[in-house]
């Protein structure tokens, strides 16, 4: 059940004119919100240590294969009883190009500003490192690392499922992408009944993170060679792409050690250009909006190619 490319370009621009509006969202959580609580509600119940590691995993493919199925048939009900304007208009709620700009944004003009503790506060939304560690460039470099990760997960990604899947496609991705933002974490409690979830991400993600790292270097007229050097590096088998492209792109080193719950984590360095300052976050932004009227081209090339 595919879906023409105007259809998911329609609900692109859709959202990225309005968003998902706060008032509407104190009103009527955000979808997502909705998987969020299916997800924490099956966690609580069927992963408990009594059970076992083995027996874990098998209620974590469980709980996978509930969200998915309950996501994927909402699609399906949806595109069949509502029609064109329904797909396009719940569609864009799977999208996340307007809060992304947003979010970062929030980031940039604090920062730009010289307010360094507002900066923080705006970035500890975004990443969950320990943001009173960092300094004005290190700020940036969250920021920017998450802005290009983001750019994939929240973006390309499920555009790209859009298009192979229509609606229950672009469904069943953010449901799999909640789980394993929700449970696919590598500590004890989750490693296990979080397997499925993380693993399955990692394979819906593997063509659209690679795709947003082309959209990256091409937005920002360069980082191929540090994409296609360093994006391995990475700790995730996707995340890296978009990343190392944008690292690329600006010229700057993004990873390195950072802090998390008190504890460091030294990651690999990705680029080999100076250390960020806030100027790159604007840059950044700037990469992202290109990066987007490309996606956005590339769908309007689609939609003239698709048989009608």
């Amino acid at each position: 059940m595919s879906a023409s490319p105007w259809i998911v370009l329609a609900a692109a621009a859709l959202e990225a004119a309005v968003g998902y509006p706060e008032a509407l969202h104190r009103r009527v959580p955000h979808p997502v919100a909705w998987i969020g609580a299916l997800i924490s509600a099956l966690e609580q119940m069927l992963n408990q240590a009594a059970f076992g590691e083995a027996l874990r995993r098998v209620f974590g493919v469980m709980t996978l294969m509930t969200v998915v199925a309950a996501s994927g048939a909402a699609g399906w009900l949806i595109t069949r009883y509502g029609g064109p304007w329904a797909v396009v208009a719940v569609g864009g709620l799977g999208l996340a190009q307007h809060s992304l700009w947003d979010h970062v944004r929030a980031v940039a003009k604090p920062l730009n500003a010289g307010d360094l503790d507002a900066a923080r506060l705006a970035v500890g939304k975004i990443v969950g490192r320990d943001v009173e560690r960092l300094d004005e460039g290190g700020v940036a470099a969250a920021a920017i690392e998450s802005l290009a990760e983001s750019f994939n997960d929240g973006v390309v990604a499920p555009l790209f499922w859009f298009v192979i899947g229509g609606l229950p496609g672009l469904f069943v991705y953010k449901a799999v992408n909640t789980a394993d933002s929700l449970i696919g974490h590598r500590e004890p409690r989750w490693r296990s009944f979080g397997w499925a979830s993380a693993r399955f991400d990692d394979v819906l993600n593997w063509i659209p993170a690679r795709l947003a790292g082309v959209l990256v270097a091409l937005a920002g007229k360069g980082g191929w060679r540090i994409m296609l050097r360093d994006a391995r590096k990475h700790a995730s088998p996707n995340a890296g792409w978009p990343e190392a492209a944008m690292a690329g792109a600006l010229g700057v080193r993004l990873g390195g050690l950072a802090w998390y719950d008190g504890a460091p984590s030294e990651r690999p360095i990705l680029g080999e250009g100076r250390a960020t300052v806030a100027a790159d976050l604007r840059r950044a932004l700037k990469v992202y909006r290109l990066a987007c009227g490309m996606l956005w081209l590339m769908l309007a090339v689609g939609g003239f190619a698709w048989p009608h």
